[in-house]
């Protein structure tokens, strides 16, 4: 049985890492000048990355992105909450509040990763598949 992880990263926007794994250090301010936070999603799978690139580019809206991750992520924090009745797959707690914003491309990677892990593992995160 293979283990995934996630790692959800809330960085300020100096400390943002690419894709691609180099570091990048955009402009911390915004026109008006007020400090401004990017979010950024790090899985630690090594399939993940090239999965992603052969999913659709911005097929659904932000407001679907995000109602799709409150629920994803409220049933993977009750798996793992629950470790022995899941086999431990679901490894770490994922600190996601559906109040703040994260943006379009933090919304679409977490969707697509809860895809990418339900594909490869032969599971459904939706809460009525427990």
């Amino acid at each position: 049985m293979k283990l995934f992880a996630i790692l959800l990263v809330f960085v300020p926007a100096c400390a943002l890492f690419s894709p691609g794994g180099s570091h990048t250090v955009p402009d911390n301010q915004n026109a008006t000048g007020s400090d401004s936070t990017e979010y950024g999603l790090v899985v630690f799978d090594q399939g993940f990355e090239t999965w992603l690139l052969m999913q659709p580019a911005h097929e659904y809206s932000l407001e679907y992105y995000k109602s799709k991750n409150r629920l994803y992520v409220s049933e993977w924090n009750y798996r793992h909450m629950n470790p022995g009745r899941y086999k431990g797959l679901y490894g770490s707690y994922i600190d996601y509040d559906p109040f703040t914003d994260y943006g379009l491309e933090f919304e679409r990677r977490l969707y697509y990763y809860f895809k990418y892990f339900e594909e490869t593992n032969r599971v459904r995160l939706d809460p009525g598949s427990r």
